[in-house]
């Protein structure tokens, strides 16, 4: 299982594989169904049968495609997505024959903790190019590569390997469509269609017209018995002189090589037990069971690193900021869209910055990205109402060499899409996700489309940073910065316009000598009697109550919170050093910005009176201000609320 020995078919070099290269294909199956069925008896758990079901598959797409140990770290390259994550014991063995990891480590070291290799596949190992286990996200991922390789000018395939079970979800049919509409050739998908899943056949459990759905979309269809190497390298071959997307229908053998799995749907998720059934099964794989013992033994070793994923920075021209002026009326939203429009000209067609793809869901006028599809309108990807696919596809994308935002309404793009926007955070990637008409600022849409939920949500990934600028300055800035910045960042603003904020001179206060900084809370206004630190559409309201208190002779400092997850303990310490401190914010007031306050306040072992002000219930539908004043979010609210600390 080297690679020496492993065959080569990248680029399709023979019309028809030659009987010695049957013959070592053939083996390889073999002994990679053997190690699927001793890596998950090893670990006691694991899914031995699918991977048995798609062994030969695994071994075609990874020996057809442009993706070896040497380039696996690159872009410019093929690539291979797995939906069905599940059967990781066949890829690892695929992996292993073509070299991209030690057989040894993976037998020993499946599904344990510490390892690369887990259940499900993972980046961390070589040649795994997006993690999956939620069914259903493969093909998005595929998409987002080919939209990649598109505007990079780089003509790779994508191969894109699924179960049948998974083919009755929607993410696949809106993935579908969005790669015909963009006429992405290159992708070729195949399916395991072996007619079994955890709790049964497929046609019982969830009929589904599976050659009628993909047809439906427009894609072209093939079929192959998927235990012949031949027939499937026939299909691969020929769907690589088709001119659109192909899926080949891999009609195969749920637990195929193994008598008493073949067709059981128990040992979809249950590894082959040690004894009797075990020594059976090894038998008829012509694999000696006595492996069992020096494996187990060497699982006692500890497990191996994976590799490291980072990130990855895009080379782009973010050109210098704009400046609105105090007394300007604008929406931050408005300010974000002329920041990407500028940038986007800056960089359309100058070979010196990387591609910015910006993805829309039919809200381009809304979300304000519809002056950058103008001036880059091959950067520009509509793909309609169909967020769920975009999420993944516009993550997907940002992994390989492009930039990639995403403009949507908060509801749709973080709490519709939540899932995906967790799996763009456990896959490293790089994703810009721009969020319009968060909170209560929504106002007339009602509470289905007030997002109230987006701190709490991004609060529970590990690798989101989220911004939630005050004002069209900072709005701008932050645009800028995020796109000059690897890794997943949110942009979250409400719709209404709002006020510039100034400096007690009369000067913006988020000048051309005030960069943005992640993680600062900024102090707009100083005082020694209490502090209010707000966040995003508050800032108006409680810029006011700071004013009238201070024609009470009350003198509050009032604290920018625009990095709610990254908290500022000087900010926060000097805050305390008052005594009270009041954070007001149109979110859910048990996961927000006030809730990270104060369990930081606790960490930090301040003693200060402190009180959170949020949404405390689903918002009506009416006007802005109306919405605000019934949650109790108004200025004279904040003022009570302070006063009430003060006594």
């Amino acid at each position: 299982m080297k690679s020496v020995d492993s065959v080569d078919l990248t680029g399709f070099p023979v019309e028809e594989l030659p009987g010695e290269t049957v013959g070592k294909l053939s083996e390889a199956a073999r002994i990679g169904r053997a190690m699927s069925v001793l890596m998950t008896t090893v670990a006691n758990s694991g899914h031995p049968a699918g991977s048995l079901s798609s062994m030969e598959m695994y071994l075609m797409a990874y020996g057809v495609a442009d993706l070896n140990p040497e380039n696996c770290d690159s872009h410019d390259r093929d690539y291979v997505v797995i939906s069905h994550g599940h059967t990781s014991p066949g890829a690892y063995s695929t992996l292993a024959y073509y070299g991209f990891i030690s057989p040894g480590e993976v037998l020993a070291h499946f599904r344990q903790s510490g390892s690369p290799f887990q259940g499900h596949v993972e980046r961390e190992v070589p040649g795994i190019d997006w993690g999956t286990g939620n069914l259903g996200q493969g093909l998005s991922a595929a998409v987002g590569y080919a939209l990649a390789q598109k505007a990079r000018g780089y003509h790779g395939k994508v191969f894109l390997l699924g179960s049948d079970g998974e083919q009755t979800k929607g993410q696949i049919a809106e993935a579908r469509r969005i790669a015909v509409k963009q006429g992405l050739c290159d992708i070729t998908a195949l399916v395991d269609w072996n007619h079994i899943q955890i709790s049964g056949n497929t046609d019982d459990i969830m009929p589904a017209n599976i050659p009628v759905l993909w047809k439906a979309d427009g894609w072209e269809i093939l079929e192959c018995d998927g235990h012949s190497f031949q027939d499937i390298y026939r299909c691969l071959l020929e769907a690589s002189k088709i001119d659109s997307p192909v899926v080949i229908l891999c009609h195969t053998v749920m637990g195929k090589g193994v008598s008493f799995m073949e067709n059981i749907p128990e040992y979809h998720g249950k590894a082959v037990p040690r004894g009797d059934l075990f020594t059976l099964a090894m038998r008829e794989l012509g694999w000696d069971p006595s492996h069992l013992v020096r494996i187990e033994r060497e699982r006692k070793l500890a497990p191996p690193r994976g590799r490291e994923i980072l990130p990855p920075r895009i080379r782009i021209d973010t050109g210098e900021p704009g400046l609105y002026q105090p007394g300007d009326r604008t929406d931050n939203r408005s300010a974000f869209g002329k920041a990407l429009e500028d940038i986007g000209m800056r960089s359309y067609g100058d070979g010196n910055s990387d591609p910015l793809l910006v993805f829309d869901c039919d809200l381009a006028g809304s979300v304000k990205t519809s002056g950058f599809a103008k001036a880059c309108p091959e950067w520009f990807v509509q793909a309609g109402i169909q967020e769920h696919a975009v999420a993944t596809i516009a993550g997907a994308a940002s992994s390989a060499g492009v930039g990639s935002l995403w403009a949507d309404f908060g509801v749709f793009g973080l709490s519709e899409a939540y899932n995906q926007q967790r799996l763009n955070d456990i896959n490293r990637a790089s994703l810009k996700l721009v969020l319009t008409h968060v909170g209560l600022d929504v106002g007339e849409d009602g509470m289905t489309h007030q997002s109230i939920d987006y701190v709490g949500l991004l609060r529970n990934t590990f690798g989101w940073r989220l911004v939630v600028p005050a004002d069209p300055n900072q709005t701008d800035r932050a645009t800028r910065w995020m796109l000059s910045e690897p890794g997943n960042i949110c942009l979250a603003m409400g719709r209404s316009k709002t006020m510039v904020l100034s400096s007690e001179d009369g000067t913006p206060f988020y000048g051309k000598d005030r960069p943005f900084e992640y993680g600062k809370f900024d102090l707009l206004r100083d005082g020694k009697d209490g502090a209010i630190m707000a966040m995003g559409s508050m800032l108006p309201g409680a810029f006011k109550a700071w004013e009238i208190l201070k024609e009470r002779g009350i003198m509050i400092s009032l604290y920018v919170v625009s990095a709610p997850l990254e908290p500022d303990d000087q900010a926060i310490r000097q805050a305390a050093s008052t005594g009270r401190i009041l954070t007001c914010e149109d979110h859910n007031v048990n996961s927000g910005m006030g809730s990270i306050v104060g369990s930081r306040m606790t960490a930090l072992g301040l003693n200060s009176r402190f009180t959170c002000m949020g949404v405390h219930k689903y918002g009506t539908s009416g006007a802005a201000d109306e919405v605000f004043a019934e949650m109790g979010l108004s200025p004279g609210h904040i003022v009570k609320k302070m006063e009430e600390l003060l006594r």
